[in-house]
C-alpha cells in the first residue's frame, strides 16, 4: 500500500490520526495568520514558536502512527 492510500485509510479509520491531522491544519492556519502581522509583539513571537512546536508534535505522532500501520500492512 502506498503512503497516500495509507494516510487516506488512517484518516477514515483512526480517530487519533484524524484529530491530529485537524490539529496540525489548525495550527498551520493560526501560524499563517500570525506571520501576516508586522511588527510582531513579544506575545505573538512566543505564540509562533508555540504553534510550531505543536505542529511538530502532531506531525511526529502522525508519522509514528503511519510507521506502525505500515509495518502491520507489510506483515
Amino acid at each position: 500500500m502506498d503512503r497516500e492510500t495509507l494516510i487516506e485509510r488512517l484518516t477514515a479509520e483512526n480517530e487519533e490520526f484524524r484529530r491530529l491531522r485537524d490539529e496540525h491544519k489548525q495550527h498551520d492556519h493560526a501560524l499563517e495568520a500570525l506571520k501576516g502581522t508586522t511588527p510582531l509583539s513579544a506575545d505573538q513571537q512566543w505564540r509562533i514558536t508555540e504553534l510550531k512546536k505543536l505542529k511538530l508534535m502532531a506531525k511526529d505522532r502522525m508519522e509514528a502512527i503511519i510507521r506502525h500501520a505500515s509495518s502491520r500492512v507489510a506483515v
